[in-house]
């Protein structure tokens, strides 16, 4: 099945593997927040055990150093795809609203990324993440 959307996640590839999955989790739940619409119907087991919904398509991981990241950033506010952005100050804080708080403390260009998710038409995700890797 192809979709009309595409979801990335770009990661920056030096963090620890701890980081990293950390940064995917919250960011792909910014897009679910978002776009309540890609979620699927939630699961069963042929046991009748029932679990939580997850999203319905696939989401691609690329990875990026900060420059790339940043770029990917810039391309994505170009084109009106509004990201999740993460940034390395918010491992140093312990909830929500101290991570907001983190974020709103910086200047765009000043940011020190170490993530971005975003979800839009097909083709403009390509055009986003142009020239990244898949993360390994």
């Amino acid at each position: 099945m192809q979709f009309d959307t595409k979801i990335a996640v770009v990661i920056r590839t030096d963090l620890q593997a701890w980081q990293k999955l950390n940064v995917a989790a919250f960011l792909t739940s910014g897009i679910a927040a978002a776009f309540p619409d890609c979620i699927g119907e939630a699961y069963e087991d042929a046991s009748g055990t029932k679990y939580l919904s997850l999203i319905g398509q696939p989401i691609l991981i690329y990875g990026a150093d900060g420059a790339a990241l940043s770029r990917a950033l810039d391309r994505a506010l170009t084109r009106n795809v509004k990201p999740a952005v993460y940034t390395e100050d918010m491992f140093k804080t312990t909830h929500d609203a101290a991570n907001r708080e983190a974020v709103r403390a910086v200047a765009r260009t000043d940011l020190n990324l170490v993530g971005i998710a975003m979800r839009a038409e097909r083709k403009v995700i390509d055009k986003i993440v142009d020239g990244l890797k898949f993360h390994s």
